[in-house]
C-alpha cells in the first residue's frame, strides 16, 4: 500500500515535504548549538568577578575641559635656628695717661648653656596621602583637585573589515566602588541575535595615587562555529601570572587590554600639557602573550565625525606596526570637551583585518 500511495503525491509536493523536513532539522540543530553555547556562556561568566552594578541616570554633555589643580609640592623642612653671635669686645684704645686699677666685680654664678635645638631631617618620601590633599581654602583661584569621575558607560558603533566588511556594537563601561575599579570592553560584530563574534575584556584593579592598579584581567572570545576561548592573567605584587602560567616581571604602572583607555584618560585629566601635539606617553602594556612597553605619539587634533555630532580630539598613534599574527595595535582619539574620554578607538590586527569603534551616543553617567 506504501508504494501506491507515494506514487500518488505529486514529486513537487514530495520535494517541498523534504524541504519542510530539512529546514526543521536546521532549525532544531541551531537552536541546540545556541543554547549550548548560552550555557558554556553562563559557565564562562560564572568563573569571571562579577560586575559591579550600576544604574546610568543622565548624559554626558560636551564642554570646555575644566582646569586640573597642579600636584601639591612636598613640604620643605624648617630651618635650623641661628645661633646667637657673642659680640667681640672693642679694641681699646691707648690713653695717654695711666688709668686707676679697676675694682674687681663680685663673682657671678657660671652661665647656664642655652638648650640645643634639633635640626629635623627631611621625610624620606612623601606618604601617599599627601597626594589626594586638597588646596587650601585661601587659594581662590587655584583649580579644583582630581576627582574620580562618576562610573560611566561609552557605547559606539563598530564598522570594519574582517574577511569582509563588518558591523556591530562595542561598549566601554568604567565602574567603580570606593577604591575598587573595574572596566569592561564588549566588542559584538555581527548581529547581537546571532553575532559573527563577541569579545568581552575586563580589568579588575584599585584606584592609587599613580591611577588604575591591575589586580585581574579576564578575556571572553567566541567565534560561531568554533569553541568559545577563555584568558585569565593575574597582576601580583611583584610578578604577573599569564595565561599560559607563565610568570613575568610586573613593571611599574603597568596596564592591562581593557584599563588602559582609562589610564590614558586619567592622565590627560591630571596632567593636560600632555595631551598637545608633538609629546609622547609611554607605559607598560600587558597583553595575554608578552609584557612590553609602548609609545603613542600625540598626533593634531581633529574633529571625529560622533553620531551625535563632530567632536575635536587628539588622535595617538602608536609607534608600532601591525603586522600578521602580531599584537593587535590600537589608535585613540581623546576628546578633552569629553572628559579626556576616547571618542574613537581604532583596533587593527593587520592592514585588512580592522575594527573601528566611534561613539553613537553622548556618555552616560552614573549617580554619585
Amino acid at each position: 500500500m506504501a508504494g501506491p500511495l507515494s506514487r500518488s503525491i505529486p514529486p513537487r509536493r514530495r520535494l517541498a515535504f523534504a524541504a519542510l523536513v530539512a529546514l526543521v532539522l536546521a532549525v532544531h540543530g541551531w537552536l541546540a548549538d545556541t543554547l549550548r553555547d548560552h550555557i558554556g556562556e553562563l559557565r564562562s561568566v560564572a568563573t569571571m568577578p562579577p560586575r559591579i552594578e550600576v544604574t546610568y541616570v543622565r548624559e554626558l554633555e560636551p564642554a570646555a575641559p575644566p582646569p586640573v589643580a597642579a600636584p601639591a609640592e612636598p613640604p620643605k623642612p624648617p630651618k635650623p635656628p641661628r645661633r646667637a653671635r657673642t659680640p667681640a669686645a672693642p679694641a681699646s684704645a691707648p690713653s695717654p695717661e695711666p688709668m686707676p686699677e679697676p675694682v674687681p666685680p663680685p663673682e657671678l654664678p657660671a652661665p647656664v648653656p642655652a638648650p640645643t635645638v634639633a635640626t629635623p631631617e627631611p621625610p624620606a618620601s612623601i606618604p601617599e596621602a599627601a597626594l589626594f590633599v586638597e588646596a587650601p581654602a585661601s587659594a581662590a583661584s587655584a583649580p579644583p583637585p582630581f576627582e574620580w569621575p562618576a562610573s560611566t558607560r561609552l557605547s559606539y558603533k563598530l564598522t570594519g573589515s574582517v574577511r569582509g566588511e563588518v558591523h556591530g556594537d562595542a561598549q566601554v563601561e568604567w565602574v567603580r566602588e570606593g577604591l575598587r575599579y573595574q572596566v569592561h570592553l564588549d566588542v559584538t560584530v555581527g548581529l547581537p541575535i546571532a553575532p559573527l563574534m563577541t569579545r568581552r575584556m575586563s580589568s579588575d584593579g584599585e584606584l592609587t595615587a599613580q591611577g588604575l592598579v591591575p589586580r585581574r584581567y579576564d578575556e571572553d572570545t567566541k567565534i560561531a562555529f568554533r569553541d568559545r576561548r577563555r584568558l585569565t592573567m593575574r597582576f601580583e605584587d611583584d610578578a604577573i601570572v599569564m595565561p599560559n602560567g607563565a610568570r613575568q616581571p610586573r613593571w611599574d604602572g603597568v596596564q592591562d587590554t581593557a584599563s588602559q583607555f582609562v589610564q590614558l584618560s586619567w592622565l590627560f585629566s591630571t596632567r593636560p600639557d600632555l595631551l598637545r601635539t608633538g609629546n609622547t606617553v609611554d607605559f607598560a602594556l600587558a597583553l595575554p602573550r608578552n609584557v612590553d612597553r609602548w609609545i603613542y605619539d600625540v598626533l593634531e587634533e581633529e574633529p571625529v565625525a560622533t553620531h551625535f555630532g563632530a567632536v575635536n580630539a587628539f588622535h595617538l598613534k602608536p609607534r608600532r606596526v601591525s603586522r600578521p599574527g602580531g599584537d593587535l595595535v590600537a589608535e585613540v582619539w581623546f576628546a578633552p570637551s569629553l572628559r579626556n574620554l576616547p571618542a574613537r578607538i581604532r583596533i587593527e590586527q593587520d592592514p585588512e583585518t580592522f575594527i573601528d569603534l566611534v561613539l553613537s551616543r553622548k556618555p552616560e553617567l552614573a549617580a554619585p
